[in-house]
């Protein structure tokens, strides 16, 4: 079935955009289902008490590729045409989106071409050319990452699947959020990062098409706070330089999710490095699994208690779990 994105009209020029629709998620679900893993809701009663809330995590960090953006990068995949497919794909990603996009299209057997920035972990490169992704490199800033973009597309009649600002991507994001509230249907919040906004968007449409009264709150470094002035100002500011420990939440926030979360979300709560480095570690001693950087800022968030969680059940969607152990900081702060 394709994709029916609902319409919204934005910001004083009245401009239209496609967004997805709860529908959509739900279709996007059924589609992708065979495809996907079910990944496991974890609890954990220490982390529960640190938080002063029940936490239920949903782990991506144990879906194919690493992480929740296979979800995305599936649903997009499927709805291409047969013409369309047969030209390929092509997006850029500092990691999980080229990974999750790499190993959607050689699963239905088509090309996948990555732009990655030069400063990419090699642990996110080795796995996308595993995967049969054609990497091309840039420097490491948007606009180098959007030009050489369009150049790979121009050359190979690729079609472009974003990591985040595409409604198919985000409507498959949102189904982890689904599957998190058929386990779990009495959570009260729900706390998942925010980069270019593609899974809180996804998040949140998921969420607010199950439990209306569910509260929705988006976690990001204040490092990379471009999310959170972003909805304070109503309109959409450049992201900082990309120097926070979570990668991937570098990049800029996207025109379709700033659009929901406008929308949708209660607000975003913002945590430190330190704050990060702890959660994760945390995560790995406590609840046994290994999380990114990325998807250890909610948990960071809750345990904060600058979101007013005491005593509620919470939904923490832990978004990936692809660390290079030889280079990521963290290895040096728990020494």
């Amino acid at each position: 079935m394709p994709l029916q994105p609902a319409k919204l009209r934005l910001y004083d020029f009245q401009e239209t955009m496609d967004l997805p629709s709860f529908q959509d998620i739900q279709a996007a679900h059924a589609r992708i289902r065979p495809l996907v893993h079910r990944t496991p809701v974890i609890t954990c009663q220490t982390l529960d008490r640190m938080a002063g809330a029940r936490l239920f995590f949903k782990a991506e960090n144990f879906q194919k590729a690493g992480a929740f953006k296979y979800r995305g990068a599936t649903n997009a995949v499927s709805l291409l045409s047969a013409e369309e497919a047969a030209r390929g794909v092509a997006t850029h990603s500092s990691g999980n989106h080229a990974q999750a996009l790499a190993l959607a299209a050689r699963t239905r057997g088509i090309p996948a071409h990555i732009v990655m920035p030069s400063n990419s972990p090699q642990a996110k490169l080795a796995a996308v050319e595993g995967y049969g992704g054609k990497i091309t490199f840039c420097e490491p800033t948007l606009a180098a990452r959007e030009e050489t973009l369009r150049r790979v597309m121009a050359e190979t009649g690729a079609s472009l699947v974003h990591p985040y600002d595409d409604p198919r991507v985000i409507a498959g994001q949102g189904t982890a959020a689904l599957e998190l509230l058929e386990e779990a249907p009495d959570l009260e919040a729900l706390l998942a990062p925010v980069g270019g906004g593609g899974l809180l968007s996804g998040t949140a449409l998921a969420a607010r098409g199950v439990r209306k009264s569910i509260r929705i709150l988006g976690a990001e470094p204040e490092l990379a706070d471009d999310a959170f002035r972003s909805l304070k100002e109503g309109r959409r500011l450049p992201p900082r330089p990309p120097v926070t420990v979570a990668d991937g939440l570098r990049t800029a926030l996207g025109e379709i999710p700033f659009a929901i979360l406008r929308r949708e979300l209660e607000g975003i709560i913002l945590v430190s490095e330190a704050e990060i480095l702890e959660a994760m570690r945390l995560l790995w001693e406590r609840a046994k699994i290994i999380v990114e950087p990325s998807g250890a800022v909610p948990l960071a968030a809750a345990l904060s208690q600058k979101a007013g969680l005491s005593g509620l059940k919470v939904g923490l969607i832990l978004s990936g779990g692809n660390v290079d152990l030889c280079r990521n900081p963290m290895c040096n702060f728990w020494r």
